[in-house]
């Protein structure tokens, strides 16, 4: 008889369930399947037990909720608006030319070039050496939940607030 798992030649095999499927195998390969899951049942192969099922389901769950960002009410850390620019007066305030900069930093002319017109959005890794090399700040943190100001005596947003008046 040949193993199924293996594909050795032995003179026996058992029949295991292996992640749901039935195989006769061999007695070592079988220490890694169940014999006790209907082994000489019905001849139909078990599925997996409820509690799986039931992890199953509930990662399902968690991946099928959209995420809300502003549910614990932390602040969250986000560039500072014009960033670009602020790197480039930092930049040029201590004499470097772009291609001096990026050599001193380890990075290429043309990612620094395409972070300063802001084409480019610097990951975190970046961001430090940036803030590290010139002295400067390019994080801020924005507090979530917030009202948003702009309205009469900064009062909170409203729909009078986006609408055009003649």
């Amino acid at each position: 008889m040949i193993c199924e798992m293996c594909g050795k030649d032995v003179p026996s095999t058992r029949t295991v369930y292996i992640e749901g499927t039935s195989l006769s195998v061999c007695p070592n390969c079988a220490k890694f399947g169940d014999e006790s899951r209907n082994a000489r049942g019905s001849g139909a192969a078990a599925g997996p037990s409820s509690a799986i099922l039931q992890q199953r389901l509930e990662r399902r769950e968690r991946r099928m909720n959209p995420k809300n960002l502003y549910a614990d009410g932390r602040d969250r850390i986000q560039l500072v608006i014009g960033y670009g620019d602020v790197i480039k007066e930092a930049r040029e305030a201590k004499g470097m030319d772009i291609e001096k900069f990026a050599a001193s930093i380890g990075e290429k002319k043309g990612i620094i070039a395409k972070v300063e017109a802001e084409d480019l959005t610097p990951d975190d890794k970046l961001i430090k050496k940036v803030e590290k090399a010139l002295g400067i700040k390019l994080t801020e943190v924005v507090q979530s939940g917030g009202s948003i100001g702009g309205g009469v005596n900064n009062k909170t947003m409203t729909l009078a607030n986006f609408i055009k008046k003649e």
